[in-house]
């Protein structure tokens, strides 16, 4: 059984149920006093060394008019008023979407979804969060600050002991980052096999042969895997001790100032018991949080909360594997540590990297979500929508590139 558990500050929020297990969250709004200081604070930041307070106190800065876009947010309304036609157009679904350039939000379209509360699945984007929350564990646990000590290069199956005995002896050359980058070999999404169940199945113990055995010998080909990264939540939570789902919360949502979200859980039988997945959702002014600290290397204000030796590496090759991915057919070199990089796309399966910069990061998830960052460009985007299904991912991004002005980026 799939169980989904919420989160939310009791004293600002108020939760409401909704169809399918998930839950949207709602936000007391700020006051108009609380609004007058986040302002003000606003005015006082540059552009670099912004970072905006929770949505309770504020939220991100927003650019409305079309002289404050051009020349405080560096792009060009016109294309930005023709991207937000395009969101409109590009599909049916409900959705939230941001742009954000140099710490504004320089465009924000939302119809039936709010980017401020709705918290609906974010689908493959929260592969990336876990990735992330993953390596904040890594480099906590370099430092004494965790029960056990992990690095990417490890063997991930030492990390979950609930898998054992292995289901396939090959799964014990597995690494923690071939769960990340798609190489592991644990049941490709090409195989048909459903991506949620109990943590039996997902572990290769509940008799299914999909995920008992695996489709490659780990590091010899690319199959992308929505199951490996419900082992990595695994794989965290006994390295630091505290349930994915917790430690994510402690390590990079309340640092960064997110406020809405909800975990997936799967449930296990006595001798696995329940524990949360990667799955989660949460809004796309809260996704951008995460891209907007990935801009910064990581860093929000004075802290560093994302190490920076994974942004780093977000943006290069994690894997030499160079043939085609099993189930798209997608170069496999677009998969790095839980990020994707969406210049590396060659057209396969109608996905093109035409236009968009070679430093971008992003995320994309079924039924159009979208989480990216790009450095040369100070720039994220993010959609959010709670559905599934295909959607012009690199289009979004392409466009949204196309509007900085070109005299601005860096």
């Amino acid at each position: 059984m799939i169980r989904f558990l919420n989160y939310t500050n009791a004293r600002t929020f108020l939760f409401v149920p909704v169809l399918f297990g998930f839950a949207a969250i709602t936000a007391l709004a700020p006051t108009n006093a609380a609004a007058a200081e986040a302002a003000t604070a606003h005015d006082s930041h540059p552009a670099s060394d912004y970072f905006p307070p929770p949505e309770s106190k504020g939220g991100w800065r927003k650019l409305d008019s079309p002289e404050d876009i051009q020349r405080l947010g560096g792009m060009d309304p016109d294309k930005l008023a023709d991207l937000a036609e395009w969101l409109k157009r590009s599909d049916n679904r409900t959705f939230a979407a941001d742009v954000i350039r140099h710490g504004y939000i320089v465009l924000e379209v939302e119809r039936g979804n709010s980017a401020i509360t709705d918290s609906r699945r974010v689908a493959s984007c929260s592969k990336a969060i876990c990735a992330t929350v993953l390596a904040i564990a890594s480099e906590r646990s370099q430092h004494g600050l965790t029960p056990r000590k992990m690095t990417f290069s490890d063997p991930a199956f030492d990390y979950i002991p609930w898998a054992k005995p292995l289901s396939d002896p090959r799964k014990a050359k597995i690494t923690v980052q071939q769960l990340l980058n798609h190489t592991s070999g644990i049941c490709p999404e090409a195989t048909g096999a459903p991506n949620d169940g109990s943590w039996e199945y997902i572990l290769g113990l509940s008799g299914d042969p999909r995920t008992a055995k695996l489709a490659f010998d780990p590091g010899t080909g690319c199959g992308y895997s929505t199951i490996a990264l419900s082992h990595a939540s695994l794989v965290c939570e006994n390295v630091t001790g505290e349930p994915y789902d917790q430690f994510a919360i402690e390590a990079l949502f309340k640092p960064i100032g997110i406020e809405h979200w909800w975990f997936q859980y799967y449930d296990g039988g006595p001798k696995i018991g329940r524990h949360p997945s990667h799955g989660l959702g949460m809004p796309s002014r809260d996704m951008a949080r995460i891209a907007y600290c990935m801009l910064h290397n990581g860093r929000w204000g004075d802290q560093q909360v994302i190490p920076e030796w994974f942004v780093e590496q977000t943006g290069q090759s994690t894997h030499n594997v160079h043939t085609p991915e099993m189930r798209w057919k997608l170069n496999p070199q677009v998969f790095s540590s839980g990020w994707e990089r969406p210049a590396f796309h060659h057209g396969e399966d109608g996905r093109s990297g035409e236009g968009i910069p070679m430093d971008a990061r992003e995320k994309p998830g079924s039924g159009g979500q979208l989480v990216a960052f790009v450095p040369s460009l100070d720039l994220v985007v993010t959609r959010q929508t709670g559905s599934s299904g295909d959607w012009a991912f690199e289009e979004y991004l392409r466009r949204a590139c196309a509007a900085v002005i070109k005299d601005d980026a860096k």
